[in-house]
Formats: structure tokens, C-alpha cells, sequence
């Protein structure tokens, strides 16, 4: 194990010691920490998407320091510890990858890979083909994973027709709804059928609204940063006037 891994172990070793240790982290439990871990996860993809080499390192640290933290308290309470942890997904990941580690020869493709994941699902004692899929994920996310594992024991539309009609329904439907539950429901079937249909197109969904949360919070403060220069409060304009700047700020895009 490498120096900067011992060092990390012994420094959050004594961030946990019950007499001599930090009151917060001492305090802390995997629900209370859990929460930190995903917020970490979430700007590891964020410095990603920036391309800030440097960014990324620091919270890749971060998102470290979680796994140990976890791994700690697991260790206080005689579950397993750091080296249990590295230990099995050295061994998944050996288990996952036959035709490099093994003797099986070719290329691993994605069936391969969800067969692979479907027998470990199997030996630890699941039965459905939801079994596993967790229900931490963000909400666009797991509809992604629960419709995959859906189409590949066939409970899929022959193709895209299928759900871009049923999304039309769906519209239909949430249009109709009279009261804050039916149109609650309603939205989340519109919602999931929209997923479905994105995903046979062999787009990501999560992906796809990342992007799309981007190139509109980018061209909104861009609208805002033109109306600025024209002496002009944004939000004080009518619908009409802030399509406009909407208009020329899709003129500049293009441009570019």
C-alpha cells in the first residue's frame, strides 16, 4: 500500500479516536456521511465536465477521503476495513474482466458485462432483475437503469414508435389531471416514457440534461450580461422583449 494511502488511513484514524479526535468527525455515522459522499461524487463529475485537470484531483481527493471514512467506521464496528474494501473490488473487477484476467478470449461487450453482473446478482441471493438497482440514485438516473434491466428479459416496445405514442398519452393525461396528486403521477409517467425514448436513441438521459441545464443557464447569463450592457434590467422586461435577447443570443452561438 502506497505511503499517501497509509498517511490517509492514520490521519482520518485520529480524526475518529474517541478521546483525541475532531467532536464532528467522531460524531458522524454512514447515514450522516452518506449525503457527503454523493455531493463529492457529483462535483468529481463536475470538474470533469470543466476539463480542470487540477479541480479534479482535489476532489477525486475528496471523494478519497469518503471511501475512508466509511471504511473507518465500518472497521470501529468489526465490519471490514480499508484493505476489505480494495481487496473486493480487486476481485470483482478480476471476475468482471475474464478475458483479461482469465482464459476466456475476445472483446467484452455490454451483454457480456450485464451477464457477468446478473450471475454475481444471482449468487448474493437476488431474484429480480430490479434486484440492485438503488434507490439512492437520482431519480432520472435509476428510470434509465430500471427500464435496461426491463428490455434485457424483453419487457421493451419493438422500437421507438412505441414509446414516443405512449409519451403522447402521457401528455394527454397530465393535461387532464385535476388534482396536485394526479398531476404529480401523471408528470413522472410522462418523465419515465420520456427516458425510455431517449434511451433507445443510445443517449443518455442524465447526460442529456446535464447538457441541457448548461447550454441554458449559459445563455441565460449571457441575456442577462447583454441587457446589462444596454442599460436594461432583465427581469423587468416582458416575455416578448426577453425572447428577443433569447433570439440574439442564439445569433452569437451561432456565430461562434
Amino acid at each position: 500500500m502506497s505511503e499517501q494511502i497509509n498517511r490517509l488511513l492514520a490521519i482520518m484514524a485520529r480524526l475518529r479516536d474517541p478521546v483525541t479526535g475532531c467532536e464532528w468527525d467522531t460524531a458522524q455515522d454512514f447515514a450522516s456521511i452518506a449525503p457527503y459522499t454523493i455531493e463529492e461524487a457529483y462535483e468529481v463529475a463536475d470538474a470533469i465536465e470543466r476539463s480542470d485537470m487540477a479541480d479534479l484531483r482535489g476532489e477525486l481527493g475528496d471523494l478519497l477521503f469518503q471511501v475512508v471514512f466509511h471504511a473507518r467506521m465500518a472497521e470501529e464496528a468489526g465490519d471490514f476495513a480499508f484493505d476489505d474494501v480494495a481487496r473486493a473490488i480487486c476481485d470483482k473487477m478480476e471476475a468482471r474482466h475474464p478475458h483479461i484476467f482469465g482464459d476466456e478470449g475476445g472483446v467484452m461487450g455490454e451483454a457480456r458485462w450485464e451477464d457477468l453482473k446478473a450471475s454475481e446478482r444471482a449468487e448474493s441471493g437476488s431474484h429480480s432483475a430490479m434486484d440492485g438497482v438503488a434507490l439512492s440514485l437520482p431519480a432520472l438516473l435509476r428510470s434509465h437503469k430500471l427500464q435496461k434491466r426491463a428490455a434485457r428479459v424483453g419487457f421493451e416496445w419493438d422500437d421507438v414508435r412505441g414509446p414516443i405514442a405512449k409519451f403522447h398519452e402521457e401528455m394527454a393525461e397530465l393535461e387532464a389531471a385535476e388534482t396536485d396528486d394526479e398531476r404529480l403521477m401523471e408528470a413522472g409517467d410522462l418523465l419515465f416514457v420520456a427516458v425510455n425514448i431517449v434511451r433507445r436513441f443510445g443517449v443518455d438521459p442524465e447526460q442529456a440534461l446535464r447538457a441541457a441545464n448548461g447550454k441554458f443557464e449559459r445563455r441565460f447569463r449571457l441575456m442577462e450580461s447583454l441587457s446589462q450592457a444596454d442599460a436594461v434590467e432583465f427581469g423587468s422586461l416582458g416575455l416578448d422583449a426577453q425572447e428577443q435577447y433569447w433570439q440574439r443570443v442564439k445569433g452569437i452561438e451561432n456565430e461562434s
